[in-house]
């Protein structure tokens, strides 16, 4: 194996050239010498020899010669890392994904295991196993999710002139071997096994950083815990969502197959020549069963449509006498107050030791809310200094009785007047 640096280097140095070819392994397993030369004559620079860009990808181990052969073909490791890096991969199989959901339970037992025995060891080797899976299951599901949508653009890019059980012939497949297998192990019901096995897992992990903080262990250990627990709920979410996208790509394309098979085409066929040439050209009616229905079907009216048909031709309008327009009660909860002609005569009154009994003896007539409000406002007027009382009092008004600490209006004495605190309940 050649130095990672090195081969680094040259995919540097000729990417475009690595990429074209990793495109074209997937309809060439091998690349003769004569394909090879005209890759690396469109994308190399003008002031490099092919040959040398050849022996530097073979040196770097980026091309290898097949044995008993003249061909070359590209390194796996490099054809996983270009697909990577563009979002071109092969689709994986549902064995492999099911094969690796069916290892977490083994490392759910260790975690359980070393949890229960006290074994720090144990306990570190399932969860480090937990957390590889769970990276190995997450890059599988995102690259089988770009391979199904590159499935379905290309099939439905290519050329409608071809029937359309050849453009879909991988739709199907696809959506037979993988994506129906997939969604039986994503079932979160009892037939599924990636959700069940998932949540066992999360809650073992769970366990194991409740009783690791009861025992005391250090710090990064139960961050470690942590944050494999959080893989786990990722994935467990990451899953239903990717088996919902991929089914939800495929199934339009597979009903549309379906729709338009042999059957399909031909009865098409024979309904636009009905449409062109009419019912008696275009279709042979030789041979066809001919028939024509004797039975009369009646439709009358039920006796309760016919009573209430009766009624509505006998209805008489009544006429209704509206009251003639009269002048309204006069509502005695409004209340009319010359508010200026009132501070005119409170400033008139000052010093008042109360205000609210002021109030009452002044303007006994007014209701209590309006009684209560002019209060308020009163004793914040900044044109007289208001000072509240060390005692409660309570003034029974009109319809309740309050209880308050009472106001003392008096004439300024200060140029910055005080206001007074409102107490009143």
């Amino acid at each position: 194996m050649v130095a990672p640096k090195s081969l680094i280097f040259q995919l540097h140095q000729h990417w475009e050239v690595v990429e074209q070819l990793t495109r074209l392994s997937r309809e060439f397993p091998a690349f003769e010498l004569r394909v090879l030369e005209q890759v690396i004559n469109q994308f190399k620079n003008k002031q490099t020899d092919s040959n040398t860009v050849l022996t530097s990808l073979v040196n770097a181990d980026i091309l290898q010669l097949i044995n008993r052969s003249s061909d070359y073909q590209l390194n796996t490791l490099v054809v996983d890392f270009v697909r990577g890096l563009t979002q071109e991969h092969e689709l994986g199989l549902s064995a492999v994904l099911r094969a690796r959901v069916d290892a977490i339970k083994d490392a759910t037992s260790q975690v359980l295991a070393g949890l229960d025995g006290s074994d720090n060891d144990l306990l570190r080797t399932g969860a480090n196993r937990l957390s590889e899976l769970v990276r190995k299951i997450t890059q599988q599901l995102i690259q089988d999710k770009q391979a199904i949508f590159e499935i379905a653009e290309l099939a439905k890019s290519a050329d409608t002139s071809m029937p359309i059980e050849r453009r879909y012939r991988e739709v199907l497949e696809v959506y037979d071997q993988y994506v129906e297998p997939m969604n039986e192990m994503m079932d979160s019901g009892l037939g599924g096994s990636f959700y069940p096995l998932l949540e066992k897992a999360e809650e073992a992990l769970d366990d194991a950083v409740d009783r690791l903080s009861i025992r005391g262990a250090l710090y990064q250990q139960r961050l470690a815990m942590r944050q494999i627990a959080y893989q786990v709920k990722e994935l467990r979410y990451q899953g239903r969502v990717i088996a919902q996208q991929c089914a939800d790509t495929l199934l339009p394309l597979r009903e549309e197959a379906r729709q338009h098979n042999q059957l399909s085409a031909v009865i098409s066929k024979q309904l636009s020549q009905v449409r062109k040439k009419g019912l008696a050209r275009g279709l042979n009616a030789k041979g066809l069963p001919l028939w024509t229905s004797s039975r009369v079907t009646k439709i009358q009216l039920g006796n309760e449509v016919r009573e209430l048909m009766a009624e509505f031709m006998n209805f008489e309008p009544i006429a209704v006498v509206f009251p003639d327009e009269g002048d309204g009660p006069t509502s005695s909860t409004v209340s009319w107050v010359d508010e200026a002609r009132l501070r005119e005569k409170l400033s008139d009154s000052l010093p008042v030791d109360n205000l609210m009994i002021w109030l009452r003896e002044h303007y006994p007539h007014l209701p209590d809310a309006a009684l209560l409000r002019l209060y308020h406002e009163l004793v914040q007027e900044p044109q007289w200094e208001s000072t509240l009382g060390p005692h409660s009092n309570t003034t029974a008004l009109n319809t309740v009785a309050v209880t308050y600490y009472p106001h003392k209006i008096r004439a300024l004495t200060d140029p910055t007047p005080a206001k007074g605190i409102d107490h009143a309940k």
